[in-house]
């Protein structure tokens, strides 16, 4: 079977307009985006060594913690700037998609696909990767897959005090109602979940008992908002702290699932 191929515009936009390698540590929200991230999964993770496939790892923000921690990483993304950026990170590395992924059933102990989705626009492409990803899954293998929430548009754009402008409420009315960013401005080609979509999509691949939650929490605006208007790195500030602090509180409460920037969907594949 010939390998899918992703979309141009995604391509370009990693290769030519941002640099995924400091978007989680650079800015306040990133770095908000990278702690809880790593919090939530090691939750689930089984206990190092073991096997963990990376899809769309991009330059391996996340690979490389990963195998600091001691596990065997494994990554996977079809931007080949990524490629050769991540090979610092101690994981093996491969040019692919996650569509069509080159290893073998039930091979792995963990998937991540914690890009992949929000840049499929179709349901069909998502429902394959995630088909995927439940095939090279071992039995009770673990799932985490992330997306972005639907309204993480309204709040970003609010936060950079510029969502008034006409062309500007166009467009994030536009994602607001079809749930699609074209990727013709500032972002690139996205589709964006609500917390029951992300996990009915997890639930149809075959997952067991999937559960979302918020990566940033409610407070994540504010935070990039401040740092945004001031000029001066929150990283290390008692609003990040506060931040933070918000986006754990916040878990037991699926309303506000809705209030963050992304989502993860953590499953388990069947044991038999």
């Amino acid at each position: 079977m010939t390998s899918p191929e992703p979309a141009p515009e995604i391509v370009r936009f990693y290769t030519e307009t941002i640099d995924e390698v400091g978007r989680l540590t650079a800015s306040a929200d990133g770095r908000l985006e990278m702690v809880r991230t790593q919090e939530l999964l090691r939750r689930s993770l089984p206990a190092p060594p073991g096997r963990i496939l990376d899809v769309g790892g991009g330059p391996g923000a996340h690979a490389e913690w990963l195998v600091a921690d001691g596990y065997t990483v494994h990554l996977v993304d079809p931007v080949p700037r990524h490629i050769g950026q991540a090979r610092r990170t101690g994981a093996t590395v491969e040019l692919g998609d996650a569509r069509l992924l080159t290893a073998e059933d039930a091979s792995y102990d963990v998937v991540l696909l914690l890009g992949p989705l929000y840049h499929l626009i179709e349901r069909t492409d998502r429902d394959q990767a995630l088909s995927e990803a439940y095939r090279v899954l071992k039995p009770g293998g673990l799932l985490a897959a992330a997306g972005i929430n639907r309204y993480a548009s309204l709040f970003e754009h609010t936060a950079f005090a510029h969502l008034h402008r006409e062309p500007l409420r166009k467009s994030i009315g536009s994602i607001l109602e079809t749930q699609t960013h074209d990727g013709k401005k500032a972002f690139t080609a996205a589709h964006f979940h609500t917390g029951e979509q992300l996990r009915n999509e997890v639930a149809a691949a075959g997952f067991e008992e999937p559960e979302v939650f918020g990566i940033e929490g409610p407070a994540w605006s504010l935070l990039a908002a401040t740092e945004r208007h001031t000029g001066q790195s929150l990283v290390d500030s008692p609003m990040f702290e506060s931040a933070l602090t918000a986006a754990r509180m916040a878990e037991p409460y699926p309303e506000l699932l809705a209030a963050g920037s992304h989502l993860l969907a953590v499953g388990r594949r069947a044991m038999s």
